[in-house]
């Protein structure tokens, strides 16, 4: 296909992609007005994903077993998120913290502010779902070695942050836990495994569109979420919630455990001495 063409078809996949988001947002917007419980936006932010995967590998032109592959494994990701999102934080739970310290911030015209937020996640999703979309325009035959590397990477990082997930879940179900901070498995060794692991599966999604023309381009992905994790709503959000309640047995936490990549723990106050 000449690049004219396909920059063509990548525009026309991408508006009706973007299109598709900003409404299935705008539906979830009107939900959280009636449910009053912001969080659903980050089932929406997944869930999105995984839509504009599935639309991309359906409507694009690439080689099929690259497309669903791509359709797959995005597919699988944010639908997994999206659904443990859903228990973990919306039904029978209250307002995640987050969410409750926006609305005290902001404090007036919450209804709009909130539909510029849940939109700009959607928008925000259009560019993150890049290398699904240069993926699925590729006809090139067969798999490139590159691709099957990332796919490899892709089920690593999935079952690892799987296994995180599952390890906080069981440590928040212990009503003696209630207060505490998580140090099991791989909670031991980060603070967010599960930011990490989320991340790596971005890496593997980059690193398979690298495979396509223009792939390169599908690094803007894990360099965005890597931002948003360390430095806007990810970790400094997290951790601010955390710090107001749960306090010193936090940032004990902060000062023994790294916040990000995975790595031993330094000694406790108490080991030290």
């Amino acid at each position: 296909m000449p690049p004219a063409e396909l920059l063509a078809q990548a525009e026309h996949l991408a508006l009706i992609g973007a299109a598709i988001v900003t409404g299935f947002m705008l539906l979830l917007w009107i939900i959280h007005l009636l449910i009053r419980n912001a969080a659903i936006v980050d089932v929406g932010w997944a869930a999105s994903l995984a839509i504009l995967a599935i639309f991309y590998a359906a409507a694009g032109p690439g080689y099929p077993a690259r497309k669903y592959a791509m359709a797959c494994m995005a597919g699988f990701w944010g639908l997994r998120l999206a659904i443990y999102l859903l228990f973990a934080r919306i039904i029978g739970k209250p307002e995640e913290g987050r969410y409750v310290q926006l609305r005290r911030d902001w404090k007036t015209n919450l209804a709009l502010r909130f539909l510029f937020f849940f939109e700009f996640q959607a928008l925000l999703d259009v560019a993150l779902s890049l290398p699904f979309l240069l993926a699925c325009l590729n006809p090139d035959a067969p798999l490139h070695a590159i691709e099957k590397i990332a796919a490899g990477l892709w089920l690593i990082a999935m079952i690892c942050e799987a296994i995180a997930d599952m390890q906080l879940d069981k440590f928040k179900k212990d009503p003696a836990n209630k207060g505490k901070t998580c140090r099991a498995g791989f909670w031991n060794y980060s603070r967010h495994p599960n930011y990490f692991f989320e991340w790596l599966v971005w890496i593997a999604f980059a690193l398979f569109a690298l495979g396509s023309p223009w792939g390169w381009l599908g690094l803007i992905s894990p360099a965005l979420i890597l931002y948003f994790l360390l430095g806007v709503t990810g970790i400094p959000a997290t951790e601010a919630q955390a710090v107001r309640s749960r306090g010193n047995e936090y940032r004990e936490y902060q000062r023994t455990t790294n916040a990000f990549v995975p790595w031993f723990p330094k000694k406790s106050k108490e080991e030290a001495s």
